[in-house]
């Protein structure tokens, strides 16, 4: 990096530019029309569940031939929907409903679903488009289960420390719309799948539980992560699974025969965009690994100790550089007394704590952990920044990491810091993104 770069350089401006520049690569717009079938001779329907399902049912209308039917419904997370772009007409129609916990929303969306799936024959064609956050938005409960049910069963998997694969397991063996069943539900319908992947390996079976893919786990691999996190089931539907009734279409079941599946998007292409961008500005990039998973906290922290012997050594980077890494993160809740007020906050601002205490001000390290999708958690920030004077600003608050650590608020301490950092929703998830910049 020339001189002048390596002085101008502005941190925190440059990080948020290395997480718009990966956000952007991933936008529908830019990534779906290489892999779009011809219009079939029969109608084609559109279904389609996550939090970039409004852009990318967008995006299908603007690349979609104007003479050719399409017609259909998707649903996204609240004030997910993107404005729709002048000019464009509107074919599918773009629900609502809540995440990461369902809602009557969702289970209604899911219920028309499959009612639109009546009827189709095999001149017809499904395009399913498939994001992270589909698992909540588009919940059917199995037979014997509630609303309520699920609703409970997905707070307490979130709140586990279950990583990604784990809760969707669970989820598609309670579901009657998960794990292949909309697939099965499409024949004898042609059906092609694009999804954006969230998930560490991108498999299509994961992403929003796979609701038009072959599911591998078993109603044993569900009961085992079921008890393993102490979580009950109705007694019958325990019953069900221990009989194998709730069983999910498998690899090589008819039900698949004909059906497409494409990657228009992953965690990689992301991070592979966001390292051009810095090396463009003269900086070297380097990508640790787009599959990181584990307690977000303790991430944070080999994340730190890996930036301080670049900061002291030169080792394994020279310097100056980023390092970037992706993947999906878990943050097990704490149960506190009731008298300590629960803590707010997602995977991203829980990581930035741990690098936060790791680094201890070091003066060399600056670095940004967001959410893809602008929202991490539940709150209204995709993340937050991590600077050298992050702990003393904080010591002069009166904020002692520790305690927000201790019970999981990483947005009160980055929010009295004024390092948050907002978006608002970006229309699709690749999931974590973080950049760790060492001078």
């Amino acid at each position: 990096m020339n001189s002048r770069t390596s002085c101008d350089l502005e941190p925190r401006g440059f990080l948020e530019h290395l997480y718009r520049t990966a956000v952007r690569h991933a936008l529908p717009t830019a990534r779906m029309g290489a892999f779009l079938p011809p219009p079939p001779s029969g109608r084609t329907l559109v279904l389609g569940a996550g939090k970039a399902a409004g852009s990318m049912a967008h995006a299908l209308e603007a690349l979609w031939p104007k003479d050719a039917p399409l017609s259909g419904l998707v649903v996204t997370r609240y004030h997910h929907i993107p404005p729709r772009p002048e000019g464009l007409a509107q074919r599918i129609e773009i629900v609502e409903a809540a995440h990461p916990v369902p809602d009557e929303a969702g289970l209604k969306a899911a219920e028309r679903m499959l009612a639109l799936t009546a009827g189709l024959t095999p001149d017809d064609l499904v395009l399913c488009l498939i994001s992270g956050g589909g698992s909540s938005l588009l919940t059917l409960p199995a037979e014997g289960l509630t609303l309520a049910d699920k609703q409970r069963i997905n707070r307490q998997l979130l709140e586990s420390g279950a990583h990604i694969g784990e809760m969707n397991c669970v989820r598609k063996h309670l579901s009657r719309i998960k794990g292949g069943r909309l697939a099965a539900a499409c024949g004898p319908a042609q059906v092609v799948t694009l999804t954006i992947s969230d998930v560490p390996g991108d498999d299509p079976a994961v992403i929003a539980s796979g609701p038009t893919v072959p599911d591998a786990t078993t109603c044993a691999d569900a009961l085992a992560i079921l008890d393993r996190y102490g979580i009950e089931v109705p007694a019958a539907v325990r019953a069900r699974l221990e009989s194998g009734e709730l069983e999910t279409p498998k690899p090589g079941d008819a039900v698949f025969v004909d059906h497409a599946t494409h990657l228009i998007a992953t965690p990689q292409q992301s991070l592979e965009a966001a390292a051009e961008a810095a090396r463009a500005a003269g900086v070297e990039a380097h990508i640790l690994s787009d599959e990181i998973e584990g307690e977000s906290r303790e991430v944070g922290k080999v994340h730190g100790a890996l930036a301080r012997a670049v900061a002291k050594r030169g080792q394994p980077f020279s310097l100056p550089c980023v390092i970037l890494s992706g993947g999906e993160t878990t943050v097990t809740v704490r149960k506190l007394s009731s008298a300590v007020p629960r803590g707010r906050g997602g995977r991203a601002g829980e990581f930035c704590l741990g690098l936060a205490g790791a680094l201890m001000g070091n003066p060399r390290v600056w670095a940004l952990a967001a959410d893809t999708d602008g929202i991490d958690g539940v709150e209204e920030n995709a993340g937050a920044f991590v600077t050298p004077d992050t702990l003393v600003r904080g010591q002069a608050l009166g904020l002692k990491l520790e305690e927000f650590l201790e019970r999981n608020d990483a947005y009160g301490y980055f929010s009295a810091l004024g390092d948050l950092l907002v978006t608002g929703p970006t229309h699709t998830n690749v999931n974590d993104f973080r950049a760790i910049l060492v001078l």
